[in-house]
């Protein structure tokens, strides 16, 4: 008999856990612990206990209120069929197998949270419980997934909200320079996560003013996103610390580069790496090029949760290395499905794919969710990958590799007809997801780039 991997362990064993887990966070000096979870609109919400509290909420949650599964960006709130208003409640429960001391918040903790209703049954808005069915979905077939979701942000002066960035460094793109300016600050980055325990892979300058990226080890895809979320609490905490502040926003200067959220991921069965060793394009096997393919005929529908605000689609251009048309390529920067082999040598262990037009406004729960899904319908559809583009799409002759949706109205439409994401999704959280777009597309409607990127900017 299969397990419910939305299943609560019986209210005992929570407790139990906890316990130990409260003895342990107060010899470290932990008083508060922070349960969050991210909402429809890609915003970090929070509740927070004391460590004294973490057995009752371990045991019987933390109440917290459904209309945030319809709140926008700006904190105004959307209607919806079944979500809205001042009533009902939901319960929090902290995953503490994935609880962590806050290296750059001193005396604090972090949980990442599952959404239940009153009676201990799964609430079906929750994000983060609909990434883990669609994992358990893969593993029914004997299929596993190792993702990473990139970090980019960028890094300002502190200053008033409506001010114009001010950012700490003058330092060229990818430059020395920049890493000079701000040793201490990225050091303190890299501390911060080790003592979490996150393995970092690289932490780099980007491309826009102030900005910077930082690379994890794959995960499974929960596990990811929840290292995302965590990888952008302790960024911000320790800008905080050094009196700057962080933006994960898709754009955060009008015109210029924005801050990406590049999926990675590759297909396992019984430890075999699927990205490699097989017949089909740069050594894909069979599953990993069906499964390749439905996440590639689907990504116009998935631009809504993977590409979710108005200001996405400020990035989302072409020749700016964001993934803007509807193509795949060999290591193509440019095309929104980018396979990566991995050099001579470490193919096995290396080769995986990158999303590369998914952004940070994104809820990561989602967007893992929804990739999964599409690509377990690539598999039972067989579908193939098309041609390769192994140059820049926008130089292709007009019309012979599709554009994704330039604005999210389009990506709605996508959504709408899109009967995958609709089954995998289930009908509560599917319409609250809608609910949200079509309310931010009314609230951004007639607003100038620049005042579209001034009201989100510090929201992410």
């Amino acid at each position: 008999m299969s397990i419910d991997p939305a299943a609560l362990p019986p209210p005992a064993e929570r407790a139990a856990q906890a316990r130990l887990t409260a003895a342990k966070l107060r010899t470290v000096g932990v008083e508060g612990v922070a349960l969050g979870w991210v909402d429809n609109a890609g915003i970090a919400r929070v509740k927070a206990v004391p460590v004294g509290g973490l057995e009752h909420a371990a045991e019987w949650g933390v109440g917290a209120a459904p209309c945030f599964d319809v709140f926008l960006v700006d904190d105004s709130m959307a209607t919806d069929r079944s979500v809205g208003g001042p009533t009902g409640d939901l319960r929090l429960y902290p995953d503490l197998d994935r609880l962590v001391p806050l290296a750059a918040q001193s005396g604090w903790a972090w949980a990442p949270a599952d959404r239940y209703r009153q009676d201990g049954t799964p609430h079906p808005g929750c994000q983060r419980l609909f990434a883990r069915r669609m994992e358990a979905a893969a593993a029914e077939r004997g299929l596993t997934l190792r993702a990473g979701i990139e970090v980019e942000w960028v890094v300002a002066e502190a200053g008033p909200p409506e001010a114009e960035p001010v950012f700490p460094t003058r330092g060229p793109a990818y430059g020395m320079h920049r890493l000079t300016d701000l040793s201490d600050y990225l050091l303190d980055i890299l501390r911060a996560l080790g003592e979490q325990g996150l393995t970092v892979l690289q932490v780099h300058p980007e491309y826009a003013p102030g900005q910077f990226e930082v690379s994890l080890a794959a995960e499974s895809p929960v596990a990811a996103a929840d290292t995302s979320v965590l990888v952008r609490h302790t960024v911000r905490a320790v800008s905080a610390r050094h009196g700057l502040r962080a933006s994960f926003a898709p754009v955060v200067s009008p015109g210029v580069v924005g801050n990406g959220g590049h999926l990675h991921l590759s297909l396992w069965r019984e430890r075999q790496n699927l990205c490699q060793g097989g017949p089909g394009p740069y050594g894909l096997t069979g599953e990993a090029e069906g499964f390749l393919a439905g996440a590639l005929a689907a990504l116009p529908a998935l631009l809504v949760l993977g590409t979710p605000s108005p200001a996405s689609y400020l990035r989302l251009v072409p020749s700016q290395w964001a993934g803007a048309y509807q193509c795949w390529g060999r290591e193509n920067r440019e095309a929104a499905l980018r396979l990566v082999t991995g050099s001579t040598g470490e193919q096995a262990t290396a080769a995986n794919a990158e999303i590369k037009c998914f952004d940070a406004a994104a809820n990561p729960y989602l967007t893992v969710g929804a990739v999964i899904a599409a690509g377990l319908a690539g598999l039972d559809e067989g579908l193939t990958l098309p041609p390769e583009v192994t140059a820049d799409p926008a130089d292709a002759p007009p019309g012979a590799v599709r554009r994704l949706p330039a604005g999210l109205p389009e990506a709605v439409e996508a959504y709408e007809k899109s009967a995958v994401l609709r089954e995998a999704l289930g009908e509560p959280l599917y319409d609250a997801v809608l609910a949200v777009r079509r309310a931010e597309i009314e609230l951004f409607a007639g607003r100038s780039p620049e005042e579209i990127v001034a009201a989100t900017r510090w929201r992410y």
